[in-house]
């Protein structure tokens, strides 16, 4: 039997949905997805800041607009989440029910918590079960997210007519959207550079080991080279997409240039550096080829700036590899590739019926 669900990507600039009919459970399991409609549409300033959503009525006001527009045909939908204040730690635990093991939480994690496990929403993903010391135990990543940032974009998202049926961690579903075949059976990075966040995602034969979300990401760029070159962002972001790195440039466009190098190796350095903590913690089990994908990816001279600085190989994911496009979503997914995989994750998430 299939299913439909509609993914909601809330990124600072723009809003992304992807709706993803599966069959059985998913390609994963057997089965299969297909991408039957995609859309997007631009979020004013201010509505988004640092992955969380500062203007409830702003966004419902581009979602219900997005509705009409796209004409989706449900409103249940999928909402993603996460960015630098999200807890996201490997541990192991006793080994128990996971209904149970999440039900206990709260009381088990609340020392490494930032926040009060009262104001924190907290789940387990489960990657392997180990013996420790002749006891099971089960290994996994832990999420904390604080209950107000989630809930601000729950709050929108129901202001817009629509109906959430699940949240899912951003990291999670670009996860699922680009690791398989033979990326399932290596270790890979995936890093999606957005405007403010970048999510950086490690993951070990299909099963995500490290995660961690940066507080930067393309806009740092573009506001260094308006502030350098005294012009608007527009006209910085132009600036920025023909300069790129490694460009040679007239004395004119010199400001920009060193700009664009600066914030980027800032944002390279921090990836890198991730990179390097989580090889110092899995000895044995090394990065072998990194997926770049986001809006910020596009900055020219990136791909092979990351290559050289973490001599890793490196490519541009493609959101939409793992699905079926259906003729409908044909026109709209053009263009999208590296910018749809976390819209498309998240419609690929399994939810209760």
């Amino acid at each position: 039997m299939a299913t439909r669900v509609i993914g909601v990507d809330i990124g600072t600039t723009q809003v992304r949905a992807a709706e993803v009919e599966l069959s059985g459970k998913g390609p994963g399991a057997g089965g299969s997805a297909t991408l039957v409609n995609f859309a997007t549409a631009q979020l004013p300033a201010g509505v988004v800041g640092d992955g969380e959503v500062l203007d409830t009525a702003g966004l419902a006001a581009v979602l219900k607009q997005l509705w009409a527009s796209a004409k989706f045909s449900d409103k249940q939908v999928v909402v993603g989440f996460g960015n630098q204040r999200t807890v996201l730690r490997e541990l192991e635990l006793s080994s128990m029910p996971l209904a149970e093991l999440r039900s206990s939480l709260p009381f088990q994690v609340a020392e490494m918590l930032p926040m009060s496990a009262d104001e924190a929403l907290l789940d387990f993903y489960p990657t392997a079960e180990v013996e420790v010391d002749g006891a099971k135990q089960l290994r996994g990543i832990l999420v904390a997210a604080s209950k107000h940032a989630v809930a601000n974009a729950i709050v929108a998202v129901e202001a817009a007519g629509l109906r959430p049926i699940g949240v899912d961690l951003s990291a999670f579903a670009l996860l699922r959207a680009q690791v398989f075949g033979d990326w399932a059976q290596q270790v890979v990075a995936l890093v999606d550079i957005g405007a403010r966040t970048t999510n950086v995602v490690v993951a070990q034969n299909g099963m995500p080991r490290f995660i961690r979300v940066l507080p930067s990401g393309g806009a740092e760029a573009t506001d260094a080279v308006a502030s350098a070159m005294k012009v608007s962002l527009p006209e910085a972001e132009e600036y920025k997409r023909r300069i790129g790195i490694g460009t040679e440039v007239g004395p004119e466009y010199q400001l920009a240039k060193d700009a664009i190098a600066t914030t980027t190796k800032t944002l390279v350095d921090a990836v890198r550096n991730t990179f390097v903590y989580y090889a110092g913690n899995n000895p044995g089990a090394g990065i072998q080829h990194v997926v770049i994908t986001g809006g910020g990816s596009h900055l020219p001279g990136l791909g092979q700036y990351l290559a050289s600085a973490s001599r890793l190989p490196v490519s541009f994911g493609d959101g939409f590899s793992r699905v079926k496009v259906a003729k409908k979503a044909t026109t709209s997914v053009a263009g999208y590739e590296t910018l749809g995989a976390i819209a498309v994750g998240l419609g690929m998430m399994e939810v209760s019926s």
